[in-house]
């Protein structure tokens, strides 16, 4: 863990006390940086194991918990153990396990596709209730169409009546 972000390390620490303790554990005001405390935020969790696969990747768009450091450890756990797409995370995967954290910067209306760029904002489809979100810089997602198809495939939305929103993020790994 040398070299480390300390988000991440949190991350990691909340991950490796719930899945080898069923411990949720409360954020250290003397060990984490107090930005943790001070700032709220959306932000996901992402796992990938050591070979590059994807292992679970939960978060929020708008913050709902007091403060980053419970929105981390909020959305850490979930990433571990309830991202739908995948078992929950057992302690035998720990080692094998790469974690990042993607803070979210303000989300704004986009009212043309010009205005977006997959490497530089994440989006957000959005028509009623259904949301899509997906992240920036993601390998393989290298074009803006590509980028809204997968949203609106997240969201469940076939047509083209739809609002978009982007995003930047701050990426820790």
């Amino acid at each position: 863990m040398f070299g480390t972000h300390p988000y991440v390390k949190w991350a990691i620490e909340v991950i490796e006390n719930y899945v080898k303790f069923n411990k949720i554990i409360e954020p250290d005001k003397e060990k984490l940086p107090k930005e943790l405390f001070e700032r709220k935020a959306g932000c996901f969790v992402t796992l990938h194991l050591t070979n590059g696969s994807l292992r679970g990747c939960i978060g929020t768009y708008e913050p709902i918990q007091p403060n980053l450091a419970h929105e981390i450890r909020s959305n850490a756990i979930s990433a571990a153990t309830r991202d739908p797409r995948f078992p929950p995370v057992i302690e035998d995967e720990l080692n094998n396990i790469v974690v990042s954290v993607d803070v979210l910067g303000k989300i704004e209306p986009v009212s043309s596709i010009d205005e977006l760029d997959p490497k530089k904002y994440g989006i957000i489809v959005a028509k009623g209730w259904q949301r899509g979100l997906l992240l920036p810089d993601i390998e393989g997602v290298d074009t803006v169409k590509e980028q809204i198809r997968i949203a609106k495939l997240k969201a469940g939305i076939f047509d083209d009546d739809f609002e978009i929103y982007r995003f930047t993020v701050e990426r820790y790994k």
